[in-house]
């Protein structure tokens, strides 16, 4: 019960923006422009703040990054093997699953924002903001490889482009440094990051296309087995292996899970 009552509040959002873009003058392209809004200013800052209000532990860190790491090689070697899969090779086409293999280990990380911080908080987020830096850039990697050979996508570009990664490493070093946030700013950072834990999740219901799974049945089947009962596993067993606290650890399985 505990669980649920946790997960409600934010399941709740999600349901109500999915059900606000479909049924009311509030479409898909006015929340195209929240989600701008959400990604390139109210997470960035608050990723940034929550980083920089919590004390880094290098040693703690280090596991987490070599975890974060190996989960990401687990999850992606397993979405780009499916077309392999016993009785699968002649039920997928392999132009669809070339672009939807990312399915199988990117993450939405208004989901994972917004729950992170709604139930672990700045320490939790630290967690995760580390998570984002070392993570994304290899998802990225592994998302756009196949068209990124044929010239279609510039992995550097969308690199540069993310605001949450530079957010991470600003924080990083903003932390490291011994500085600080200034007192005065600190209540703007606070409501910013709180009305994008929102936004966040409302966008990400507003996002959700539910006909397109009747579409590729087979391929996703088997994404979503990927990245909603693989990641998991391999998560739970990374962190027995790491022995990480229970703040990590809940924010490590949180990110190996959402959608």
């Amino acid at each position: 019960m505990n669980l649920i009552a946790t997960l409600l509040p934010s399941f709740t959002l999600i349901f109500t923006g999915y059900l606000i873009c479909r049924f009311t003058k509030l479409n898909r392209a006015v929340w195209t422009q929240i989600d701008a809004v959400v990604y390139y200013l109210f997470f960035p800052l608050l990723l940034f703040y929550a980083i920089t209000k919590t004390h880094i532990d290098l040693a703690a860190a280090s596991r987490l990054v070599a975890a974060g790491w190996l989960l990401a090689a687990v999850t992606i070697a397993a979405a780009y093997s499916v077309p392999k899969w016993p009785g699968l090779s002649s039920h997928i086409d392999r132009r669809d699953h070339a672009a939807n293999a990312q399915i199988g280990f990117r993450f939405n990380s208004f989901i994972a924002l917004s729950i992170v911080g709604q139930v672990l908080g700045d320490p939790g987020m630290l967690v995760l903001g580390v998570l984002i830096g070392v993570c994304v850039p290899v998802f990225n990697m592994a998302a756009v490889y196949a068209m990124a050979r044929q010239g279609d996508l510039h992995l550097l570009q969308q690199l540069r482009r993310n605001p949450l990664v530079w957010a991470t490493l600003g924080g990083l070093v903003f932390n490291l440094a011994g500085l600080s946030v200034p007192q005065w700013i600190a209540p703007t950072l606070s409501s910013m990051g709180q009305a994008g834990l929102v936004l966040g999740l409302m966008a990400a219901g507003a996002g959700m296309k539910l006909a397109d799974l009747r579409s590729a049945k087979a391929l996703t089947v088997a994404m979503l087995s990927v990245r909603h009962f693989i990641a998991p596993v391999t998560a739970a067993l990374l962190v027995a292996l790491f022995g990480f606290d229970t703040t990590t650890a809940t924010v490590f399985l949180i990110f190996a899970a959402v959608p």
